[in-house]
């Protein structure tokens, strides 16, 4: 179901704290739930992650004044702790994360195949603002230990 001619949308931040914080905040689904949403109206009430290869996640996001919520899930198909990420969505599409550890801070580079229904602006903005609340929610939360 992989499209190889999909158009690939490429978004990123810089998370000032260690790589090892950062993938904790972007693996655990305990610290899922805390930032997994594109604006302060949504939210994301769970979050499960079997972190190994053919392992499954699914993460609901949900409006939060109940009018509205879908299953954001996919497969695991790279991993490499501190590194790298990489899943197939249900749909076919590709997902890849890179964890860049720089002197002070830990670069996040996400990139993944746009889907048809929806303007590439519109996909790029909405990804990007999940990554800024990420960068806001790991940046918050201080020192956590693996």
């Amino acid at each position: 179901m992989e499209n190889p001619s999909a158009t690939w949308i490429v978004v990123e931040t810089w998370v000032l704290a260690p790589v090892d914080h950062v993938w904790i905040c972007w693996t655990d689904p305990g610290h899922v739930t805390g930032w997994n949403f594109a604006s302060e109206d949504w939210h994301c009430p769970a979050a499960h992650n079997d972190l190994k290869l053919g392992g499954v996640f699914s993460y609901t996001m949900a409006a939060k004044d109940g009018s509205f919520s879908f299953d954001f899930e996919g497969e695991f198909d790279v991993l490499e702790p501190n590194k790298l990420i990489g899943y197939l969505l249900g749909d076919g599409r590709l997902v890849r994360i890179e964890f860049l550890e720089h002197e002070g801070g830990t670069k996040v580079v996400e990139q993944f195949q746009a889907e048809t229904m929806n303007p590439v602006d519109l996909q790029r903005d909405g990804w990007q603002a999940i990554l800024n609340q990420f960068k806001r929610y790991a940046e918050s939360k201080g020192s956590i230990q693996g």
